[in-house]
């Protein structure tokens, strides 16, 4: 009876954490050149510079093109250099490949995940998918600190991909990465809940804390609950105020004449 209220306890204390961490979202989700969060998601409304590894958003890359330091050119041409180093870019595969692995050399946990995940797909730089590589690097990464690497290795077990399947090792994986601030890991612990587990009330109270990080299906999410009465008045209040906030916190207006910009002529820039 001891043993099984230790139990219990245990778990309380776990869910404590669990929920009461991981509300802002980290370092590496804000532009080193702005300062500002990226809108999510990252990969989206962003470019990663092979050089320095440093993740810019699309209106500081668009607007160093426009104040004049790099003509606007076809990036399948010719790159420009790093908005953030100043790096000049690379020239061909090889070129790329060899500043990924002077990353990966230095230590760089963000470089493996990069390399890790260009291997898991297999679909740029000239590289084949070998899985095999993938899961080493993107361990790796996780070991080493990438909260997105364990996000995807996350991913990779839940889905049986690579590896044998394994619901609690993804579970573990993802608590960690957001407890710390990964949203995506934060939204698919709400979505596991609410599938798979049938949870609903855990399933909100994580898609409470991605929503209002900004994140556009947790926000889903809670409005088809809220439609079909799992979620109450004052939790979709709550998550649609939130989520409204870190949405306006992200813009501006350069960001806005970048977005108009990529639009109409996206092979300018990309």
């Amino acid at each position: 009876q001891h043993k099984e209220a230790c139990k219990k306890r245990a778990a309380e204390l776990k869910d404590e954490r669990l929920y009461a961490r991981g509300h802002e979202r980290p370092e590496r989700d804000f532009c080193p050149i702005c300062t500002m969060a990226i809108p999510l998601p990252v990969e989206k409304h962003s470019r990663i510079q092979l050089c320095c590894m440093k993740v810019i958003c699309d209106g500081c890359i668009v607007a160093d093109e426009l104040r004049g330091r790099n003509r606007a050119r076809s990036f399948a041409a010719e790159c420009p250099p790093c908005p953030f180093c100043r790096t000049p870019s690379y020239k061909d595969n090889e070129s790329a490949l060899a500043m990924v692995q002077k990353r990966i050399d230095a230590g760089d946990a963000d470089a493996k995940k990069f390399l890790g995940l260009h291997y898991l797909h297999g679909e740029l730089y000239g590289l084949k998918k070998d899985l095999p590589r993938a899961i080493q690097l993107l361990t790796d990464a996780a070991e080493h600190g990438s909260l997105d690497a364990l996000f995807e290795l996350g991913n990779l077990y839940y889905n049986g991909e690579g590896v044998v399947k394994d619901e609690r090792e993804a579970i573990r994986c993802w608590e960690k990465a957001a407890m710390q601030g990964q949203v995506e890991a934060r939204h698919n612990l709400g979505a596991d809940a609410a599938g798979r587990k049938h949870n609903t009330k855990v399933a909100i109270k994580h898609f409470l804390i991605s929503a209002k990080m900004g994140d556009k299906n947790s926000m889903d999410y809670i409005k088809t609950l809220f439609e079909y009465g799992y979620a109450t008045n004052d939790q979709y209040s709550e998550a649609l105020k939130g989520y409204g906030d870190a949405v306006e916190e992200m813009k501006s207006q350069q960001r806005e004449e970048a977005q108009a910009i990529l639009n109409f002529a996206p092979s300018k820039f990309w």
